[in-house]
């Protein structure tokens, strides 16, 4: 390793070591030892500090073990080192300077400033992580960037981030050179920048850069199931973190206030080697020092002096990462990264649906010989002869034909309009079937953008994504409420046709199920099955998902297994099941019941929607999603409940779920069913209300409903029970659930 580099490592260690020093002991005479420290919405306590310490931060007083182990790893002998000896004491320091700035950023929630105001976010929750895993899993976000310091100007970071947003990269943003930060520079230019664009901006000060290493660590804990404690388990953590986590550091600028010759200060320097634990590579535009031999990282650790136009190129060699750059003949970027971007009303040029106009989107199967790959017909006003402001009418009507499509992928094909359009820069998408809500920006109509650019990215997207089973790809887009008014109705009666169909059909119409293991590039453990009354715990995938995705791709992630043998028809379980499911964990799964919450349950990944968990002192169970924030009865947030469900854990009294499961009737069926429902919070209820109280009709309980307490209702158990006695809730008479 370069001199220079570890010198100033092991510098800027130290010079974090003394700023949390300092921090700490003023927190401590201004709130005394006990005082509670934490971050929002996490079971991981200090992520950094359960990584390399296993040490479960609670208190300010418990800082102080943690200041002091960082001590010592500044002065490391070899035989402590976690990684290589020739890069030991470097590395050491890196991590005693993540402890550090662990500890300077923990302390800002106990005593300031709030590290979440104007355009910063701070400490990223594990709700949002675990939303954000289904991304990781399926390819759609393949890793991502931390982005310390500034680009040359606005100009130039706003193509660096769109580059990196087309890519499907993630961007996290802390740090600042000469005083002034990327997101800085993106906010004077206007870009959006939260979750939903992949732009996340962290903090001003360097030290804020460590919340995108409590992220990496995290997404070991939880979707890699590794939990934390000693030595061996900060290594396998990092070691997943680098063969599985896909992400490198940009360090951009120069900072003009450090002396000696150097480029960057200290403190960076020390936060870059605290990346390169993880096997995160650095590079950066000026021209520091490089550390060329590999080992902790796939390739070189640092590489220097690239220009900002190669820049994105570079780090995706340097990372091994792939990446595949969707080229839609558009006027505007494409690619997930701007999935999640708002269109504001001030920003908008035209818009469609909504609560203002009909808005809807079908797709039909077609005979081969009535439709035409690639014709796009726009039926009315082209935007150019529309009045900037105003909303109108839309209709996407997309007609599709093939030899290998089925009438039971359209719905399956459908969905995804939603996510295509939403792929385009400046253009907002909301809903699907006949409550869409759809914008286009000022800035898209002034690159171009044209109504008839939604068939380009219908007919390419859909060309790559189902090529197997697609042949021709046409589009009919409707602007006048002539059309649109008539052909909504036709809409509708399709739209509950499908219903009918999918609604009506059983576990017990099939003689196959299908496997999902998508998510098994994060928790090797976790095997989903996919049944007709049971989706997919992430919520994303159906049983026609999975078979549509098996006849696309018959290598993917989707295959069908025969039932077999049904060995307990109550609690769901078949031979072939069990085999199956045991032979795609590697022998850690040996027996699955789809029906029971209670004995031998489905394992999760991480990515469920929801919660269901047991709740002993009423006989019922509790069901929490992931928007909850708040306490839930049992004295637990859905971060700690997540903790013991997540990364492939088959953990009896506990399953993640999709939410439309909540409605089934093979809920839990093993275990009483929806009558054990006794708590979920109000926006959960009120979001699934018209189909769980469908089923509560066919059960005979219509007014159950009523009896399932929420936050509103109850936030302690000894409130809830007395709730649910008032109601007389049938979980209190039912047979014991234990």
């Amino acid at each position: 390793m370069s001199k220079i580099i570890a010198t100033a490592a092991i510098r800027g260690a130290h010079s974090l070591v003394a700023r949390a020093e300092a921090a700490l002991n003023e927190a401590i005479n201004l709130k005394g030892k006990d005082h509670p420290v934490a971050y929002p919405n996490t079971a991981y306590y200090l992520p950094i500090m359960l990584l390399f310490l296993g040490q479960k931060v609670e208190r300010l007083g418990d800082l102080e073990e943690s200041l002091r182990e960082a001590k010592k790893l500044l002065g490391a002998i070899p035989s402590q080192n976690l990684w290589l000896p020739y890069l030991g004491d470097t590395l050491d320091s890196g991590v005693a300077a993540l402890l550090a700035e662990e500890i300077i950023e923990s302390l800002k929630y106990v005593t300031g400033p709030d590290p979440a105001e104007h355009i910063w976010l701070g400490f990223t929750g594990d709700n949002i992580l675990r939303m954000q895993g289904i991304k990781l899993v399926d390819g759609r976000m393949p890793g991502f960037a931390a982005i310390a310091g500034c680009a040359p100007n606005k100009e130039e970071a706003v193509k660096l981030v769109r580059g990196l947003q087309e890519r499907n990269i993630l961007v996290f943003m802390a740090g600042n050179s000469g005083g002034v930060s990327i997101a800085e520079q993106l906010h004077e230019a206007g870009i959006e920048m939260n979750w939903d664009t992949f732009l996340v901006p962290y903090g001003k000060e360097i030290t804020s850069a460590v919340h995108a290493l409590n992220f990496a660590a995290r997404s070991a804990m939880t979707f890699g199931g590794i939990e934390p404690g000693n030595y061996k388990a900060a290594r396998k953590i990092l070691d997943y973190n680098k063969e599985r986590v896909y992400a490198f550091v940009m360090a951009l600028g120069t900072d003009p206030e450090v002396d000696g010759g150097q480029l960057i200060s200290d403190e960076k320097y020390a936060t870059a080697a605290g990346a390169i634990n993880f096997g995160f590579p650095v590079i950066a535009d000026s021209a520091i020092p490089e550390i060329k031999p590999t080992g902790i990282c796939t390739y070189e650790h640092v590489i220097s002096g690239i220009a900002m136009d190669e820049i994105i190129n570079r780090a995706i060699e340097l990372r091994g990462l792939t990446i595949k750059v969707e080229k839609i003949p558009i006027p505007v970027p494409f690619g997930a990264g701007f999935e999640g971007e708002r269109v504001r009303k001030e920003d908008m040029y035209v818009q469609f649906g909504g609560k203002y106009t009909d808005g809807f989107e079908l797709l039909r199967m077609k005979p081969i010989d009535e439709v035409e790959d690639g014709k796009i017909e726009v039926i009315g006003p082209e935007i150019d002869d529309m009045t900037e402001g105003e909303a109108y009418p839309l209709a996407i009507m997309v007609e599709v034909a093939g030899r290998e499509f089925q009438e039971d992928f359209e719905s399956v094909l459908e969905r995804r309009i939603h996510e295509y359009i939403s792929c385009a820069n400046g253009i907002f998408h909301m809903g699907q079937r006949a409550i869409i809500w759809v914008r286009i920006s000022k800035e898209a109509h002034s690159k171009g953008f044209k109504i008839k650019d939604f068939g380009e990215i219908l007919i390419a997207k859909i060309h790559d994504d189902f090529s197997k089973i697609v042949d021709r790809v046409q589009v009919k887009l409707y602007t006048e409420s002539k059309h649109t008014a008539e052909l909504i109705q036709v809409a509708r009666d399709v739209y509950r046709q499908r219903d009918d169909k999918i609604g009506g059909m059983t576990d017990e119409d099939v003689d196959e199920f299908y496997s999902c293991t998508l998510c098994q590039s994060y928790a090797p453990n976790h095997v989903c099955i996919v049944t007709p009354q049971r989706l997919g715990l992430c919520g994303a995938y159906t049983w026609l998902d999975c078979k549509a995705s098996y006849r696309i791709d018959k290598h993917g992630p989707n295959e069908p297994v025969a039932k077999g043998l049904c060995l307990d028809p109550v609690k769901g379980q078949w031979q072939n099941i069990n085999n199956y499911v045991e032979l795609k964990s590697s022998g850690y799964l040996k027996v699955f019941n789809a029906y029971s919450l209670m004995e031998d349950p489905m394992t999760s990944c991480g990515c469920f929607e929801c919660i269901v968990t047991m709740v002993p002192e009423v006989n019922g169970v509790m069901v929490v999603d992931r928007d909850h924030l708040g306490m839930t009865p049992i004295g637990v947030k859905f971060s700690t409940l997540a903790s013991q469900v997540g990364g492939g854990a088959q953990t009896p009294g506990f399953i993640g779920i999709g939410k439309l499961y909540l409605s089934s009737p093979k809920f839990i069926s093993a275990d009483g069913g929806q009558k054990r429902i006794v708590w979920m919070p109000k926006h959960l209820k009120e979001e699934i209300a018209d189909r769980l109280e469908a089923r509560l009709r066919d059960m005979g309980e219509p007014d159950l409903m009523a009896k399932i307490a929420t936050e509103e209702d109850a936030e302690d158990i000894e409130t809830l029970m007395t709730y649910l006695a008032e109601n007389e809730h049938p979980a209190l008479t039912m047979e014991s659930l234990f």
